[in-house]
């Protein structure tokens, strides 16, 4: 008499809750992600070796472009906004509050203070992105004004825990590069870090090829 095989039903493994989980990871990361803010130029920064990581909140960073142009952008909004109302009572203008809600949430900018008035009093925040930013000007000669020097001190001003650094491009003129460097001493910023991308340490690598022998 042939022996009767029992069916096999094939397993089955309910994964209901690993796709509730699945979408509940996606909605966190999306919710949590912040996205790095639209820069104003592109700059190619020199190598160095270093490894002195810089913070992610009250950086005060000064970038120089290619062509000697100046932007900078300040800690968080409430820095932004605090620098604005100084240089705003300094100069004697005022913006809309459509313009100071923009400018508070822009990464970096770099708007000459005798144009700030017409470039954030447009009637529309799409004006305002197409503005030409020519860069904030230096003058260090005696008794002129220097705009990046006023901008800086009314970023210590409005937060004293902001710490200061110069992201320079590789072929960027050592003038304007002084020139930056000169305004943050004299503005009485003595320590600042100089932004580089990470390259190889080759005394490194020759240590680990000595310990490998």
């Amino acid at each position: 008499m042939p022996k009767v095989k029992p069916k096999r039903n094939m397993p089955s493994i309910d994964m209901t809750a690993m796709v509730d989980i699945g979408f509940l990871l996606l909605t966190f990361f999306i919710l949590t992600t912040k996205f790095k803010a639209e820069e104003k130029v592109v700059v190619d920064t020199p190598s160095s070796i270093s490894t002195v990581v810089l913070p992610a909140t009250d950086i005060f960073m000064l970038t120089i472009a290619k062509d000697g142009r100046v932007f900078i952008g300040g800690g968080d909004q409430n820095t932004r906004g605090g620098m604005l109302d100084k240089i705003e009572k300094a100069n004697n203008f005022r913006v809309s509050a459509l313009g100071r809600n923009f400018f508070i949430n822009q990464s970096s900018f770099g708007v000459p203070v005798r144009e700030m008035s017409q470039w954030l009093n447009q009637p529309t925040t799409e004006l305002m992105k197409e503005y030409t930013q020519r860069g904030i000007p230096i003058d260090i000669r005696r008794g002129r004004t220097n705009e990046l020097k006023e901008w800086i001190i009314s970023a210590r001003r409005t937060n004293a825990r902001l710490r200061f650094a110069v992201k320079g491009d590789r072929d960027v003129k050592y003038e304007f590069m002084e020139k930056v460097i000169y305004s943050l001493q004299d503005a009485g910023i003595n320590k600042f870090n100089l932004v580089t991308d990470l390259e190889a340490d080759p005394d490194a690598k020759e240590a680990q090829g000595g310990a490998g022998h």
